[in-house]
């Protein structure tokens, strides 16, 4: 789909829709904490949705209430089977893949595993080195996708990399906490480290059993009792990763107020706060919104190394910043729903935008004002360059057409309709 983006001066209110890093990890918890859970706010995107399929595929109940989604569960390791494997479908979820993947090796199941887009060439090698450890029957494509695993999982102790991705270990710490039994899980070069907190946060509010964590290298779990099952609610903080591109959008060109974000959040991407900071952005920050206007940006430094996702609206922000942005962590884009890095030097050349990658530093040359040279830009399939491409011409004379603008609906279903709301000609 074809996306005309017509650039207007932005000014008004906007609830910030839900997180989906919290959904997802709900929706798990949810089915492993057992009970039933009365979820308000949960996300609506396609990786949400996806979460939300497999947990009914594993047992649980959902109904949609007025208020809230209803999850009743009674998950076990041992589900009906006809002999043949279970089949789960992740569409193009990263972290639903990684999340469920050891969830799933909980059961004594044959489970087939499969995905699409994007997620089908995202390594997963990890899987291949870790769940064999833990007497995990998996069957990979050359650690890729399809998957085939079957357990059950023995929780032990056991050493993982975190240098690719950290939703690996969100998997494993929600797998071992159900398998309730004394074992440590040893981390080396741990990146994205406040998703764990998400994690770890989503685990004590399921009263699911939390380990002990040392400065993020050891995971220590000791045998608590399961929970009974119970009647719980919880409610999903809204999305920084979604609010970021806003947040810039109003710096270039706008006058808005943001409500729903939590000022004290574990959510890597509040660090969009310090980027806006640092690049002159005007920005009032209160207990109930967040405003922020128009203002003479400059070029600024930041490490993004725990927060790959800001990548995308940083460069959005650096290209309309008079003087040159070096941001850091770029090694970290590979292997994303696109190769990030390149996706974004590619299409911000067709604004004008000089971008240069250099070892894990990407150098952004802005001139505070774009000057479109190809208006027909391209997603890449890629949610994140869509609505950077998108937020990056709010203050340019001239719209451009974004190709594969659907892409959004990946994290961000509403996110046009939302920019068109604050739009004042």
């Amino acid at each position: 789909m074809k996306q005309l983006i017509l650039p207007h001066y932005l000014q008004g209110t906007l609830a910030i829709p839900s997180s989906k890093s919290y959904t997802q990890r709900a929706f798990a918890a949810a089915l492993l904490a057992g009970g039933t859970t009365h979820i308000y706010n949960a996300g609506i995107s396609n990786d949400d949705n996806a979460a939300l399929n497999v947990v009914q595929q594993l047992g649980a109940t959902v109904s949609q209430k007025n208020t809230f989604l209803s999850i009743t569960s009674n998950f076990t390791r041992n589900l009906k089977s006809d002999g043949e494997a279970l089949k789960l479908h992740l569409s193009e979820s990263g972290l639903g893949l990684r999340m469920f993947t050891p969830i799933v090796a909980l059961l004594s199941n044959t489970v087939a595993i499969t995905g699409s887009g994007s997620l089908t060439t995202r390594p997963m090698h990890t899987f291949n080195e870790v769940l064999p450890q833990l007497d995990v029957q998996l069957i990979t494509n050359n650690g890729y996708l399809p998957f085939t695993v079957k357990g059950p999982l023995n929780a032990k102790d056991i050493t993982v990399d975190g240098s690719l991705s950290s939703q690996f270990l969100t998997g494993l710490l929600l797998a071992y906490s159900y398998a309730n039994t004394n074992a440590t899980i040893t981390v080396q070069q741990l990146t994205s480290k406040p998703y764990i907190d998400v994690t770890l946060s989503v685990l004590q509010a399921f009263g699911l059993n939390v380990p002990l964590h040392n400065n993020y290298e050891t995971f220590t779990f000791t045998t608590n009792p399961i929970p009974q099952s119970t009647t719980r609610s919880y409610t999903v903080e809204a999305d920084w990763s979604s609010a970021s591109f806003m947040l810039v959008a109003a710096s270039i060109n706008g006058n808005c107020t943001f409500t729903g974000l939590n000022s004290t959040s574990v959510q890597a991407d509040k660090k969009i706060l310090e980027a806006l900071q640092h690049a002159g952005a005007n920005i009032t920050v209160t207990e109930k919104f967040i405003n922020v206007s128009k203002s003479a940006l400059h070029g600024f430094n930041f490490d993004a190394t725990q927060c790959p996702d800001l990548f995308p609206p940083l460069v959005a922000l650096a290209a309309n910043a008079v003087g040159t942005t070096t941001i850091t962590g770029l090694s970290r884009l590979a292997h994303k729903e696109s190769n990030r890095g390149i996706t974004l030097q590619q299409q911000f050349a067709n604004l004008g935008i000089s971008i240069i990658l250099q070892d894990d530093v990407m150098i952004i040359h802005g001139k505070g004002n774009i000057q479109i040279v190809n208006a027909n830009c391209h997603s890449c399939h890629d949610h994140r360059i869509a609505m950077a491409l998108a937020v990056s011409i709010v203050n340019q004379p001239t719209p451009i057409v974004i190709d594969a603008f659907e892409a959004i609906d990946k994290s961000y279903p509403n996110f046009y309709t939302h920019l068109q709301s604050l739009q004042k000609p």
